[in-house]
This record gives C-alpha cells, structure tokens and sequence, in this order.
C-alpha cells in the first residue's frame, strides 16, 4: 500500500544521570533530503543515522533533532580565563579607539556574552564508555522514533488512497460513456455532413452519390477513432491500482503512470470532435490533476 511522505515520531528517555530527546519529521520532496541535528560530540553518529533512514525511505525531506543531558555536560563548565582576557582586552581596546565618536556612551561589555564567546567556555567531552552508551541511546530512541513516523505514514497514505481511488472510479466512469459515445460519433457526423451537403447543392440540382458520402465518413472515422486510446487510457488505470495497492515507494512510478493517462487522455480529445466527449474529457483531466496533486506526498 502506498505511504505518506508527512509523518512524526518522537522518543524520550529520563534517568537521573541523563536524558534523551529524539525527534524525525518529513514532509514531501522529489528525492530524499535529511537535515540531522546533533550534540557537537556525536557528529559521528551522523552517518549510522544517515544509512538508518535511507535503508527505510527513498523521498522525503526529513529533520531529525537530537537532544541530549547527562550529568556530565550538566557539572559546572570550567572557564578558559585566558582566552577570556584576550577577548576582554581586544574589546576595550576597541572602545579606546573609538571613544570619540559621537555615540561611544552606547558602547558597552556584557560579560554575559564574553563566556558565549568560542573557546572561553569548553563542555568537557564524555569519556569513551560514555560516549558509547550515548550513541547506543540515541541510536535506540531513534529506531523507536522512526518506527512511530512510519506507521503516521502508513495512516496517512491509506487516507491518500482513499482519496486517489474516488478520483480513479471518476476516470472509469467518464471513460465508460466515451466508449459507449464512440460508436455514435461516426453515425452523428455522417447525418450532419448529408444535411449539409444536400443543403449546399440543392440549388445547384447537384446530386450527390451515397458511395462517396460512406467514403467520406470512412475517412473520419478513421481520422477520429480513439479505440486504441481508450484501451491505453484503461489499461493505465489498471497498472495505476496494482502499483498502488502491492508496493510502498511507488511515488514515481504512479507520477510517470499520471503523465501517460493524461497523454491519452489529450490525444482522445484531440482526434474526436464531439461535444459530449469533449466534456467527458475535461471531466478525466480534472481528475488526473487531482492525482497529480495528491502523488506529490507520495513516497
């Protein structure tokens, strides 16, 4: 069965020594994009994590927001004073220099901001076995997090298919009373080309032989028959449900099926001039772009 590419899943776990926040959110794309968020001391969990999400999906464009506390990171962070008094000293040294301007009042050092500066306040790094156990974590709550966004994606794509499928049945519809139009459409052509015709040389005392008014309908006929689109037209919407209903990452190939049916769709419009299958046509591309629309979440 088809699935959503918009989807949520969150996973939390809290000790008294640390606490974990996992977080994946997608939402439509053409290709696969991944946006991972994670703690400076872990940027190589990045890449497991890239190959967990590529092993589950193939379109999207999916966040993944990692937060982590432990009791480590949360112990007093120790300052670098001499990084801080380099700082300190190239501040006032600007303020010297610029004590004559006009607003120099206004200039101030917030030593608030000094300690956010880089270098003056340094997380010590987890010891080896810690960093192991977080990663494991987060690798853990992940899974968890991923498993809830796909089910929010299959929840999803079963209401897109819902909605695809009364769009489908309102293709077949239209496309039944075209088939059953186009016997009449030759017969309809050939009873107005006679009127017209008699109408024409009827002054004139021209007569004109049934042979070459059958050899004319023929001719159009010919030019007008869309049996072969119709035939076409079905058998996409048949390919269509069997993709739909027997595979999950599907979205281009049901993309590429939409294309086709609206190619045929204009073709049977082009080569037959008759009114009603006019409207029924316009009523069959209504509907595939409706398709189009809801295919774009499709994964």
């Amino acid at each position: 069965m088809i699935q959503s590419m918009t989807g949520y899943g969150k996973a939390v776990f809290e000790q008294a020594d640390i606490s974990c926040l996992v977080e994946i959110r997608s939402v439509n794309n053409r290709f696969l994009k991944t946006t991972i968020h994670l703690p400076d001391h872990m940027q190589d969990t990045e890449v497991e994590l890239e190959r967990r999400i590529r092993e589950k999906l193939s379109r999207g464009s999916v966040v993944v927001n990692v937060a982590l506390a432990s009791a480590e990171s949360a112990a007093a962070v120790p300052v670098n004073m001499a990084v801080a008094d380099d700082y300190l000293r190239a501040l006032l040294e600007m303020a010297r220099r610029h004590s004559g301007h006009p607003q120099a009042g206004l200039i101030g050092i917030n030593l608030a901001e000094v300690l956010t500066l880089p270098g003056v306040c340094v997380v010590p790094a987890p010891t080896h076995d810690a960093s192991i156990r977080q990663a494991e974590l987060v690798l853990r709550l992940f899974d968890d997090a991923m498993s809830q966004m796909l089910q929010m994606r299959d929840h999803e794509g079963a209401a897109l298919w819902k909605d695809l499928q009364h769009h489908l049945q309102d293709i077949r519809e239209a496309l039944d009373q075209i088939n059953a139009q186009t016997p009449a459409v030759a017969r309809q052509y050939h009873d107005r080309l006679r009127a017209r015709v008699l109408q024409l040389v009827g002054d004139a005392k021209l007569s004109l032989s049934d042979a070459d008014l059958l050899r004319e309908v023929a001719l159009f006929a010919e030019r007008a028959d869309i049996s072969e689109e119709i035939n076409r037209l079905g058998g996409h919407l048949d390919h269509f449900v069997h993709h739909a209903g027997k595979e999950s990452q599907v979205g281009r190939t049901l993309e590429f099926i939409a294309q086709e049916m609206l190619r045929e769709t204009n073709t049977i419009g082009s080569k037959c001039g008759d009114g009603q299958i006019a409207r029924l046509t316009v009523r069959i591309k209504a509907a595939i772009d409706r398709i189009k629309e809801q295919i774009q979440n499709v994964e």
